[in-house]
């Protein structure tokens, strides 16, 4: 089924008959159980042609201030999952904020009137969203809308992978909802669904954008420095340390036409967004924090960083200087030893490779090293994003002791930047990415953000330095 339309009216994705009947059987069944539970998820999926992109319909069809989210990995075999609206949202806050979801989620679920997912991940019905770095994060204004954790399950989602693309409609019914009206609800919904191509920046804005750190660079040096000095006190072995970096532009931000831009840049990576209300959180991450698949968990420890060079060679040379390095393979080891340690007792086996290998991306080089796990109990994805949640690459080690220094040393309030944010299914299977190289885009102000690791030998300078290389995966862009 592809997308069609004329020229009197906007494309839309045309309901087949048998599709339209499974649906209305979905929605009966979710009325009549909503009259006894207080409410109920109904859902159905069907395929659509190959040539659809996911996040420019999104794009293309979101009503004003309304939740969307896309999350998209290029390179692996062009694997995409957007989603509009939200008929359900999960949220909490507090240490167990990630169970709290986890549970909810986990019973919506499981009484829901769908189908079992079928097609590429994603398909189906699916929660998106994120957690805060901190327990209570985000309580800043900017942060506005992104709580400490939300998933919302969304009205219309759209999977791919490869040359296989679903689309997804849900609706959440209630004790007052009839089924005529839950599904006028959704055909009104369908009608609206339309194909654009993703819109373009300027490359050439009237009026340039004014970049500037949000705390001077001397307090991130100061901030480093005293880092240092407790690690070599032998109160912590690693933190984690992030600055702030605002651009005020002349227009608002189109977070769309950003999103384009870093998915066609970083390939490789993580690109996604999260828009709620007037706000987009938008990355393109090189780091997986999981993915879970039944019983089998894949994650990435990414620690340690230098510099990309146009000459080869140069490049080259600093990868190997960054692969042999004893400061970087330090923070690089503190990971995978931290990251084994919380999944050995949910395990059958744990098994990192022997040697970390050298990621490029655009911009920067990363250490990264593969880690598998054989759970030995179906423990859901967003259950094990807490118990990973923050990994050593982005918090402290070890974090009781480091977490109260991090917003201390900083200054700042990271919201959603180094959490987790990615999707779950009706199997608990997904993916949650680190939320690396990030933004936080509301109207004309962008507000980016990168962290390096500091450990006992970390040089102050030095560590300022990589920051800026790292908020070169979206200055240019904000910036143009």
């Amino acid at each position: 089924m592809a997308v069609r339309g004329s020229a009197a009216s906007p494309p839309f994705f045309p309901l087949p008959a048998p599709a339209r009947a499974r649906l209305a059987r979905s929605v009966a069944a979710a009325v009549r159980a909503a009259r006894t539970r207080g409410e109920a998820l109904a859902a159905v999926t069907v395929r659509v042609g190959a040539d659809v992109d996911p996040a420019a319909v999104v794009c293309a069809s979101r009503r004003a201030q309304e939740p969307w989210f896309v999350f998209e990995n290029p390179d692996r075999d062009r694997a995409a999952l957007a989603a509009l609206g939200c008929v359900r949202a999960l949220d909490a806050r507090g240490p167990d904020r990630f169970a709290r979801v986890a549970a909810e989620w986990r019973a919506l679920a499981a009484e829901a009137a769908a189908e079992a997912p079928d097609g590429p991940p994603g398909a189906g019905l699916v929660a998106v969203g994120g957690f805060a770095f901190a327990p209570e994060g985000g309580a800043a204004p900017q942060w506005r809308g992104f709580a400490p954790a939300s998933l919302h399950v969304p009205e219309v989602a759209l999977a791919r992978r490869g040359d296989d693309v679903r689309l997804t409609l849900a609706a959440l019914a209630r004790p007052d909802d009839t089924r005529e009206d839950l599904l006028a609800r959704l055909e009104r919904r369908l009608a609206e669904l339309r194909a654009a191509p993703l819109p373009l920046l300027d490359p050439d804005p009237a009026d340039r954008a004014r970049v500037a750190s949000v705390m001077p660079p001397e307090h991130y040096e100061a901030a480093v420095a005293r880092a240092v000095e407790r690690i070599r006190a032998g109160e912590l072995e690693k933190i984690v340390l992030a600055r702030e970096v605002a651009v005020h532009a002349a227009a608002p931000h189109d977070a769309a036409a950003v999103h384009g831009v870093l998915r066609e840049a970083f390939p490789t990576c993580f690109v996604f967004a999260a828009g709620r209300g007037d706000a987009t959180f938008l990355a393109a991450s090189p780091e997986l924090l999981l993915r879970r698949e039944g019983l089998r968990l894949s994650t990435m420890a990414l620690a340690g960083s230098t510099r990309r060079s146009a000459d080869p060679a140069v490049d080259d040379h600093l990868g190997e200087r960054l692969r042999t390095s004893a400061k970087d393979r330090s923070e690089h080891d503190i990971v995978i030893r931290r990251i084994a340690r919380v999944l050995r007792p949910h395990a059958v086996w744990v098994a990192a490779a022997e040697e970390p290998v050298v990621v490029k991306v655009a911009n920067i080089q990363h250490l990264a090293t593969p880690v598998r796990a054989q759970l030995a109990s179906p423990r859901g994805a967003v259950e094990l994003a807490g118990l990973m949640h923050p990994t050593p690459a982005v918090g402290a080690e070890p974090l009781s002791r480091g977490a109260p220094l991090i917003p201390a040393l900083e200054g700042l309030d990271r919201g959603w930047y180094a959490g987790p944010v990615g999707w779950t299914d009706a199997n608990e299977d997904g993916e949650l990415c680190v939320a690396l190289r990030c933004a936080l885009l509301r109207g004309r102000e962008a507000r980016c953000y990168a962290g390096v690791g500091v450990v006992a030998d970390s040089d102050p300078a030095a560590e300022l330095a990589e920051t800026e290389i790292k908020l070169q995966a979206l200055l240019p862009v904000l910036a143009a």
